[in-house]
């Protein structure tokens, strides 16, 4: 390869760094807190009569002798408790809701209707209400912890992080009523997304020692350590979330990611030519989930990494329509160009120029894509251009001088 192709090899990988770097980040926005199955798991057993006197049972009671708060002794849930454990959620939040705002003391009806709410995915609401149980249950210090727990749920499917914590706190450390391992997630995700990341680390180990296969702690321990470069670490902890959830594309962009980083650490060795190859595969695990112009983008990047420019350009044409980022179009001129489809490349850097018209990097490759087909007059112009934008670059400098001739300018 000439001098002059080197030099201008030189930009990819920084815009390696800096793709990869963009694709961690937008995983990390995109997830997403997921879901047990209440009230199955949180409710407990069915209430009996008379009600239970042990403070730590549920508080579902059927014609409570001594209801909590000062609600009148012949307030009813039996029927919407039916109703509940019936799985008929909207017909037992409307019970228990007529009943909660005529006897707001009724911390029963409160309850009912946050679980109701919370199967609903009526996540606010639910919190409201339990949070209106759990007060009145605390006032009269008859806790309870399946009330606790469902708040706590319900605070952070409605993403009220800060609100969820200390209830999650609680909950990993009873040393009785051991909740569902999920609860070790969400205090690690509670954690996280209040900038706790040395407790969210903790949390989340924990939620894999209970669960080898949870997949959303196993991201979320990669994330981390990508975010402190730990990169040997952040791939061990991927490639076990995409091992137990093949179709969880955010844990394999951020794999793919991470093996380009490590990639580009490495120099021109075989590590570096094997973690790139260990890019590709994580790329086609993406593309096997989502075919969207971000995951095919970061394919391609892949692709080019590993020196596979034909499969990189027939893998980013399908997605370089006339919406697609700069960056597509760029990703596609290098794949043209370094396997010397100048043409080609030519019109993909063009449209990269069009998107970005100050990107310095553009105006290297389409110059020296220029130059390769012999058009110095275009070129020339070009690097006119770019030193306008950065008269300091001594690449173009040395550029403009090197094509002058060839146009004839003064």
């Amino acid at each position: 390869m000439s001098e002059l192709a080197i030099k201008y090899l030189r930009t990819l990988a920084l815009v390696t760094c800096v793709l990869a770097g963009l694709s961690v980040a937008a995983s990390a926005q995109n997830s997403r807190p997921r879901r047990v199955n209440p009230p199955d798991t949180l409710l407990g057993p069915a209430p009996k009569s008379p009600p239970a006197t042990d403070r730590n049972a549920p508080l579902v009671d059927v014609k409570p002798s001594k209801p909590v708060g000062n609600g009148p002794v012949s307030v009813d849930t039996t029927h919407a408790y039916e109703l509940l454990q019936q799985k008929q959620y909207a017909a037992a939040a409307k019970e228990a809701k007529q009943i909660a705002t005529s006897y707001p003391d009724n911390s029963e009806a409160w309850k009912i209707a946050g679980f109701s709410e919370l199967s609903l995915k009526q996540y606010g609401e639910a919190a409201a209400d339990l949070q209106k149980a759990y007060d009145l249950q605390r006032g009269a210090r008859q806790e309870d912890w399946h009330t606790a727990d469902a708040l706590a749920e319900a605070y952070v499917l409605s993403e009220k992080f800060e609100q969820a914590l200390p209830l999650l706190v609680s909950a990993t450390a009873r040393p009785t009523n051991q909740p569902d391992v999920i609860f070790y997630y969400y205090r690690g995700l509670s954690e996280f997304k209040t900038g706790k990341v040395t407790e969210a680390e903790r949390s989340f180990n924990a939620a894999v020692k209970a669960n080898a296969k949870d997949t959303a702690s196993l991201y979320f321990l990669g994330q981390i350590a990508l975010t402190r470069g730990d990169l040997d670490a952040a791939i061990a902890s991927l490639n076990r979330a995409t091992v137990a959830d093949p179709r969880m594309a955010s844990a394999w962009a951020a794999l793919t990611s991470a093996y380009l980083r490590r990639a580009g650490t490495a120099g021109e060795t075989p590590k570096a030519d094997a973690d790139n190859l260990s890019a590709v595969r994580a790329g086609e695990g993406l593309t096997r989930v989502r075919t969207d112009e971000d995951a095919v983008r970061l394919f391609g990047q892949a692709l080019i990494s590993a020196k596979q420019y034909p499969r990189a350009a027939a893998a980013l044409e399908p997605v370089a329509g006339p919406s697609a980022k700069a960056v597509t179009f760029y990703l596609l001129g290098v794949a043209h160009s370094r396997a010397n489809n100048f043409p080609k490349a030519i019109t993909a850097f063009e449209r990269a120029n069009a998107k970005a018209p100050t990107d310095m990097n553009v105006y290297r490759e389409l110059g020296y894509a220029y130059e390769k087909t012999k058009q110095y007059a275009k070129a020339f112009a070009l690097y006119q251009r770019a030193l306008q934008a950065s008269p300091d670059d001594a690449d173009f400098k040395e550029s403009l001088e090197r094509v002058r001739p060839a146009v004839k300018q003064p």
